[in-house]
């Protein structure tokens, strides 16, 4: 199958995958939220296909919460809208509230409940609970369901969440820096755990984090967020291969005029006989003085990540 990149709109690239192309989980068009005067989402545009493994990054305060917040509706938008599954996530219909998952960054249970009575919470309050995806999985975890939730350590918290979040068989599942505190061991497990239950349940899955290594080795769809906008979007493979790092020269502005013509010049660096540049190609690099190098996700990453944010003027 071919494809093409091809961009939404001036803040935004996405990915089109053609006809085939599945129904889309998560749909945002124009979101913003506001906090006072300031917009901790603005104009945030995108498209996630289902059955993605969706990588969601940014620096601190650009706007990951908000967006999680927004899409399983604790928060209600200031401007746009976003959909989950067709439904508009601020009305908190039973239907979708039914079909979406939600972990928290600090794991939020009650510290006083046993594990079993955890579970016994996520039995009554969800219509289809699945108690055996639960108690299976913490059992090869090892977690004693008699233990209370506020004497686990928390690598086996974090589990704990997982497990209730699965047990509802939600078909999309967001997490919002669920391994943010865990050492790398806790961490391994987690990932292992939730990229299980993908293959098992063919959820979606929309996961915020800060560190890059782990969402390259589960995640096939990248979200990038800075300055409160969505960056970038789309399969990750296919953003990855469409970023060059091009070395040559040192160039000045009006010589890399005709590269900006065809290509987007996302970050460059220049020393008194070099010009570096990482550019995302849209055609042929008709110039062939320069070398062109891969580049790896985090390369790419950083390079949106540390773009200047745009003028609050007229906001």
């Amino acid at each position: 199958m071919s494809h093409t990149i091809t961009p939404i709109n001036a803040n935004i690239r996405s990915v089109a995958h053609g006809e085939s192309e599945p129904p889309n989980a998560i749909e945002a068009r124009g979101l913003g939220k506001r906090y006072g005067k300031r917009w901790a989402l603005s104009e945030c545009t995108f498209s996630m296909p289902a059955g993605k493994v969706a990588a969601l990054v940014g620096p601190n305060g650009a706007g990951k919460t908000t967006l999680l917040h927004l899409c399983v509706g604790l928060l209600r938008p200031d401007a746009g809208a976003v959909t989950v599954l067709g439904y508009a996530p601020a009305a908190q219909t039973k239907a979708l509230l039914a079909r979406v998952g939600f972990i928290a960054q600090d794991h939020p249970l009650y510290k006083d409940f046993t594990v079993a009575e955890t579970l016994t919470l996520g039995r009554k309050l969800n219509p289809h609970w699945e108690d055996t995806i639960a108690t299976e999985r913490l059992a090869r975890l090892h977690i004693p369901l008699d233990q209370r939730v506020g004497k686990l350590s928390g690598g086996q918290q974090a589990q704990v969440a997982l497990a209730l979040a699965l047990a509802k068989r939600p078909q999309v599942l967001l997490l919002d820096e669920p391994v943010a505190s865990l050492d790398p061991l806790a961490r391994r497990d987690f990932l292992r755990t939730l990229m299980e239950a993908v293959v098992e349940q063919g959820m979606t899955v929309l996961l915020s984090s800060h560190i890059v290594a782990d969402l390259e080795r589960v995640c096939d769809y990248l979200i990038i967020l800075a300055a409160s906008r969505v960056q970038l979007a789309g399969d990750m493979e296919m953003l990855i291969a469409s970023h060059k790092r091009l070395v040559g020269p040192r160039r000045d502005a009006s010589s890399l005029a005709p590269l900006r013509r065809t290509h987007t010049i996302i970050e460059e660096s220049h020393t008194p006989r070099q010009t570096s540049l990482l550019v995302r190609l849209n055609g042929p690099l008709l110039d062939p003085t320069w070398e062109v190098q891969d580049v790896t996700l985090e390369d790419m990453t950083l390079a949106y990540l540390g773009q200047p944010p745009e003028s609050e003027a007229g906001k």
